[in-house]
């Protein structure tokens, strides 16, 4: 950082590093609050697993927590290809946690609800609609009825009737958890006759990306297991420290590139005498990488286990030991050079040799700004169960560092520093007293050593 009582007057930018104010954005980075974007519903038209006839069957539906029947199109009453569940009675919910949905986004959900279909209805229990609720972390439950089934007779299936549903909500967590909640009461009515959800699909509008966070504040880690979130990041750590155990996933939305904050590398000169100074000196920087998972172990005042070392140490000799040893490493260094087309770099260092001119009464300093790259994501398991996310925050191969050659005017301090007495000592004796004798010609000369030279006496005065 430039000191605070040093204008910057007389700048010299060097020619060591010439680079452009803007950076250019990484691919697909998102600078404005963007449109609305898509949402992966997993499993959103409740295929998976495969179904064998119509149903309804009482199965785990895949990325989906809760047990649920489960109908095919046709036994459903719908025309298109999305299967539809019927929520079973009060309480009984079927849920799904939204990925990659960060915080403060606002998320909007559609959908289709229909009363039930099962022959074992009654006119009763479908005629007013069927209640259930539809609620996203951090947003409202909203209570929805379905459509009246007027006429049902028991031992004969309905036919549907399906009504498209909007539910909007703004996310109060990272993942945010999407619960239907049935809400059928009637202790007669059958475990089959229950409101039914089909076709679930969303979108959001992402929250701008904060590019004033700290690098040694990236924020909290979180794992999840499923749509099960995990009390810490071990197990997800774990999992992933296999060669091939784990994808990262990055999310080039909040991914971007910047200069990091000005600081002075090397000394400061300062020429106090009364003509200009020249002369030649090298500089030495390096940076590091930083990770929020590590982080998230110190906030919480706990060890960093093995499983979880990324190569951010700053140690240079440990962090190259972690390269070669942490598969977490390799599998966020691979998917970055896959989605930018260039190596990840845990870690830089350089050297400059420069020369200064700094005239009478005036200071000289080098200030870098390093340039840096942020990367958010997810290490993803291969089975696809465990999901953690990470924020890593290196030194960027991407544009130049800046380095600023400087002079300026002295501070006054500096002032003053150049002004002091130079070291001295007292003369106890004689101080004020003017010079009385001089020793010129009272010493004895040797006599010449060389051939041939006539030896010479000295007569000392009286």
């Amino acid at each position: 950082m430039r000191h605070p009582f040093r204008p910057p007057l007389g700048v010299t930018l060097t020619a060591l590093t010439a680079t452009a104010v803007l950076l250019p954005p990484l691919a697909g980075a998102v600078h404005a609050a963007p449109g609305e974007q898509p949402v992966a519903v997993l499993n959103g038209d409740f295929a998976e697993p495969a179904m064998k006839g119509d149903g309804p069957t009482t199965v785990t539906i895949d990325n989906w927590t809760g047990a649920n029947q489960r109908y095919s199109p046709a036994a459903s009453g719908r025309t298109g290809t999305s299967h539809a569940v019927a929520l079973q009675k009060d309480g009984n919910t079927l849920r799904q946690r939204l990925r990659g949905v960060r915080a403060g986004a606002r998320v909007t959900v559609t959908y289709e609800d229909s009363p039930a279909v099962s022959k074992e209805c009654v006119a009763a229990d479908v005629d007013s609609g069927q209640p259930y609720t539809v609620e996203g972390t951090g947003g409202p439950v909203q209570a929805v009825t379905t459509a009246p089934d007027t006429g049902r007779v028991k031992g004969t299936p309905g036919t549907g009737k399906w009504t498209s549903h909007t539910y909007a909500f703004t996310a109060g967590e990272s993942d945010p958890e999407l619960t239907f909640t049935s809400k059928v009461t009637g202790t007669r009515t059958h475990l089959t006759c229950t409101p039914m959800i089909a076709a679930v699909r969303a979108v959001e509008v992402p929250p701008a990306v904060d590019r004033t966070v700290d690098r040694t504040a990236l924020g909290t880690s979180e794992a999840f297991k499923g749509n099960e979130r995990e009390k810490s990041l071990h197990n997800a750590a774990a999992a992933c420290n296999g060669e091939n155990a784990c994808t990262f996933r990055p999310d080039t939305r909040t991914s971007f590139r910047y200069y990091g904050q000005a600081r002075v590398i090397g000394e400061t000169f300062i020429n106090c005498t009364r003509n200009p100074l020249e002369h030649t000196r090298v500089l030495q920087y390096a940076e590091r990488s930083h990770d929020s998972i590590a982080q998230t172990y110190t906030n919480a005042n706990l060890s960093l286990e093995e499983v979880a070392r990324l190569p951010t140490t700053g140690d240079r000799a440990e962090d190259v030991k972690r390269i070669k040893a942490r598969p977490m490493a390799t599998q966020f260094a691979l998917a970055y050079e896959k989605a930018w087309q260039r190596p990840w770099q845990w870690f830089s260092s350089d050297q400059r040799q420069i020369n200064e001119k700094i005239q009478p009464g005036e200071v000289s300093w080098v200030e870098l700004q390093p340039s840096r790259e942020r990367v958010e994501g997810w290490f993803v398991s291969n089975k696809e169960d465990y999901r953690l996310h990470a924020v890593i925050d290196g030194p960027s191969r991407a544009v130049p560092d800046r380095l600023m050659q400087r002079t300026g005017p002295m501070t006054e301090t500096e002032k003053q520093r150049c002004i002091a007495d130079r070291p001295t000592t007292t003369t106890p004796v004689g101080a004020g007293t003017p010079a009385s004798s001089a020793d010129k010609g009272l010493q004895e000369i040797p006599a010449p050593t060389s051939p041939g030279t006539r030896a010479a006496t000295t007569t000392p005065l009286n």
